[in-house]
């Protein structure tokens, strides 16, 4: 099927080319009653712009920002690696992307590095967010200035950001907890969680929808308080190897975040046969899922994270439509049969 172009839109709605173009691009100097006529041929033709050409034609630039943590996570190492990639092919679209890192765990810092942008921020920005009051203000003041706001992998979602761009947190964390569910096969026994941090929604959700699971389906299983390891793997490794020491009924293991490489060496360390699933591919989960101290890993994928940020950025500055099957992020469980 050929594409439907403007002149058949024109064609179809009785006037010139140019009308269309003024439609199009919101132009003043168009009745309500052309307009209309305008918008009934695109529904009918069912007319999809292209929105690059068009863009390219205006000579309309834009820039967006992403304020990452910076630290010794993988994951996050990848995020920054995969914004940086997506620079180039933004750039064919005359899209500027930027990105700025903050501390871990550190709210103040988040706000610092908007201060600190000001009016350079540009059309949009995306940040992995920090629950906390003086980042909901932030967001609120960037959205009152026009600045278009993701927020992604963590959400505030009682700010007036405009779109969360992540997995289903809760949902994560119910998967975790059902595929243990599966793997243990002891009568009874404690369970160990293990978190980057309170202040992190996304830890907060995934602890949320773990004990949902656990408390309706697993009443054998015993869910322990949770170990806060600031994401860092030596902190981790130090406390959990501790809670193992001391608790020989841990039969299961879920780390929801931050620090796995720790979460790996307790266990090897501890030379005890208890069952794990933790989040984010890497080298350290691949060899531990290889050798059987990992039974499973729940992966996002930072690279469709980072350009589902883009795209609803731009749709967004445009008052454009978002495509919400190309930008809804999946939940990938990994074991060694199935590695990439």
């Amino acid at each position: 099927m050929n594409r439907v172009t403007a002149q058949d839109v024109a064609k179809a709605a009785g006037v010139s080319v140019a009308t269309v173009d003024r439609v199009l691009n919101e132009r003043k100097g168009v009745s309500e009653s052309t307009i209309e006529k305008v918008h009934s041929a695109m529904d009918q033709l069912r007319f999809v712009r292209n929105q690059a050409a068009a863009d390219l034609a205006r000579g309309k630039d834009y820039r967006f920002t992403f304020i990452l943590p910076a630290g010794e996570t993988t994951f996050f190492n990848d995020l920054l690696n995969e914004v940086e990639a997506a620079r180039s092919d933004a750039s064919k679209s005359r899209i500027d992307i930027r990105a700025v890192t903050v501390p871990p765990l550190n709210p103040e810092a988040v706000v610092r590095a908007i201060d600190a942008l000001g009016d350079d921020v540009g059309d949009g920005l995306a940040l992995v967010a920090v629950e906390s009051q003086i980042v909901r203000d932030a967001i609120n003041k960037l959205r009152n200035r026009g600045v278009r706001v993701v927020t992604f992998i963590s959400d505030i979602p009682n700010s007036r950001r405009d779109r969360f761009i992540g997995i289903d947190n809760v949902a994560a964390g119910r998967v975790a907890a059902s595929l243990l569910n599966r793997f243990i096969c002891a009568p009874s026994g404690d369970v160990a969680v293990i978190a980057g941090s309170g202040i992190l929604r996304d830890h907060v959700e995934r602890r949320m929808g773990f004990e949902q699971v656990m408390r309706a389906e697993c009443p054998h299983l015993n869910v322990l308080p949770w170990i806060e390891g600031e994401e860092l793997a030596g902190l981790v490794e130090e406390k959990l190897s501790k809670l193992l020491a001391a608790n020989p009924n841990i039969v299961g293991l879920y780390s929801l975040g931050g620090g796995t490489r720790g979460v790996i060496e307790a266990i090897e360390s501890a030379k005890t046969d208890i069952r794990a699933v933790t989040t984010e591919l890497s080298e350290h989960t691949r060899d531990a899922l290889l050798s059987g101290t990992v039974d499973a890993v729940l992966v996002q994928d930072p690279g469709h994270e980072v350009r589902s940020a883009v795209r609803v950025l731009k749709a967004l500055t445009d008052n454009g439509p978002i495509n919400e099957n190309q930008e809804r992020i999946r939940i990938e469980i990994f074991m060694r049969d199935n590695l990439p």
